[in-house]
């Protein structure tokens, strides 16, 4: 008798790409787990259902904008009717064998996060690099899964593995279709048990110093210079605060998803872009620090605490925000809380939303001849307040563009005051919301009317107002060129 993999109790997986869009898909779970799961089902365009008697602030944050459906209660069984796949993301045994059993008396294949040997159906290692996705199973050891699915997704990130056919690539018909392999020493090989290597100094100063990264190398300019394979942190533990850019998950530094691939522990906020928390590897911890408008949150203090504690316990903790951290993402306040406490802390900047959005709505901040300055300033308080530090009559006075953040609660009371303060009622206004995803909304008017037009047209936060003659310079070209004047998606 010849022994196949299965008859030795190691069944192999069958691969597959499931075609979700518009087809219901069950999360039983609220959760970290599922905060990690039910981005890539959203972005598969799945109707996400979740069943959980609570939800992390993220996952809360999605209902609040009618992205899943959210059953507030526990599992039952006829949840599974008319599901095409189940993802179980709770740690209690009983719970996760009832929606196993159910899953499998309807036929649905199952997702089982606590146990992979119950599942009927596996979560890949996954990375996406534009229209490319790669899925690594390694024979259900997710470790070695990840190892090989980070070092090709090294590769890819950095351009030595491009996936292109030979002519488009330009070489010669019968070549190599994807990049040739990197000479030795030049890049990541593919291997699931890196060599051992020492600790690498830790990056210089005092206690409580700043440090810089290295320069004029390699691993001074692509690498964390502390970080050692698989994700473990020589020597005492550090703090990276990390940009993860304004929503499209491709727009995340080389360096900040190099850092996300070693963390030990991960600290996010809700604008981080949630794909890239489907990458991290099972035994990162994650912490959902959403700060969401007017609704729950992690306080800041506490972020501060739990930043600390975790690097002194020796582990790499990453503070992932949307945008860049030192663009109303205090993260000036976490690099002091961390130099306070003695712990060594460096920052990966990210693509601020301030520009980015605004181009992805076909709006350049700057235009020769038309904008030669712009300022980009929070909303989140009215003018007016007490404990505002906006000088709304100065921006008034400028010509050049105006881009807020945060500004739709207060968006009437903003524009009233520019026009008291003698901008032009006239002067064409833009809002953006979500830009860069697949969920952006775009709306034109002028300061006059932009925040009735926001408020008709129901965007919810995050969006970015541009206020400036650059919005009505390529944003209109742009729109009319796919067909649309108010509404366009992302890219």
């Amino acid at each position: 008798m010849v022994e196949t993999p299965h008859a030795l109790g190691t069944p192999t997986p069958y691969p597959l790409g499931l075609m979700l869009a518009g087809r219901r898909v069950l999360v039983v779970g609220g959760g970290t787990v599922a905060t990690r799961r039910v981005p890539a089902l959203l972005d598969a365009g799945a109707a996400v259902v979740v069943v959980a008697p609570h939800l992390t602030p993220a996952l809360h944050a999605l209902a609040a904008d009618g992205r899943i459906q959210w059953h507030e209660r526990g599992f039952q069984p006829s949840d599974v009717d008319g599901c095409w796949l189940v993802h179980v993301a709770v740690d209690d045994p009983v719970v996760a064998a009832a929606v196993s059993a159910a899953a499998e008396e309807r036929r649905v294949f199952c997702v089982r996060a606590d146990d992979r040997h119950a599942a009927t159906a596996w979560t890949p290692a996954t990375t996406r690099q534009g229209p490319v996705t790669v899925a690594v199973t390694a024979g259900g050891d997710p470790r070695r899964a990840m190892a090989i699915r980070d070092a090709i997704a090294d590769l890819l990130t950095t351009g030595r593995l491009t996936g292109r056919p030979a002519a488009a690539a330009g070489r010669e018909p019968g070549g190599q279709e994807l990049s040739p392999h990197p000479e030795p020493g030049s890049g990541p090989e593919l291997s699931s048990q890196p060599e051992p290597s020492p600790d690498p100094p830790a990056p210089g100063g005092e206690p409580g110093s700043v440090p810089q990264p290295r320069s004029g190398s390699e691993s001074g300019a692509d690498r964390v210079p502390w970080a050692r394979p698989g994700g473990r942190t020589a020597g005492r533990g550090r703090v990276v605060l990390v940009g993860a850019g304004p929503g499209d998950p491709d727009l995340i530094t080389v360096r900040g998803r190099r850092v996300l691939a070693e963390a030990d522990v991960v600290i996010a906020d809700r604008l981080a872009p949630g794909l890239l928390l489907d990458e991290l590897r099972p035994e990162v911890e994650l912490v959902d620090a959403s700060k969401i408008p007017h609704g729950p949150a992690a306080a800041q203090e506490e972020i501060n605490r739990l930043l600390v504690t975790h690097a002194r316990a020796g582990r790499l903790v990453v503070r992932l925000k949307g945008g860049d951290p030192y663009v109303f993402g205090r993260g000036g306040e976490e690099v002091l809380a961390c130099a306070a406490a003695g712990i060594p802390v460096t920052v990966v900047p990210g693509v601020t939303s301030a520009i980015a959005v605004p181009a992805a709505a076909g709006i350049p901040v700057t235009h020769r001849g038309v904008a030669q300055e712009f300022v980009v300033v929070s909303g989140h308080l009215p003018p007016g307040h007490p404990e505002s530090l906006v000088d709304w009559a100065a921006l008034a006075r400028l010509r050049g563009t105006l881009c807020i953040l945060m500004g739709l609660t207060h968006l009437h009371a903003i524009t009233k005051a520019l026009i008291d303060h003698g901008r032009s009622p006239d002067t064409p206004a833009v809002a953006v919301r979500a830009g860069t995803t697949p969920d952006q909304q775009t709306v034109r008017s002028d300061l006059a009317t932009i925040a009735g037009a926001v408020a008709r047209a129901g965007l919810r936060p995050p969006a970015v107002v541009v206020v400036g003659a650059v919005a009505d310079i390529t944003g209109r070209a742009v729109a009319d060129i796919a067909g649309q004047t108010e509404v366009r998606a992302w890219p």
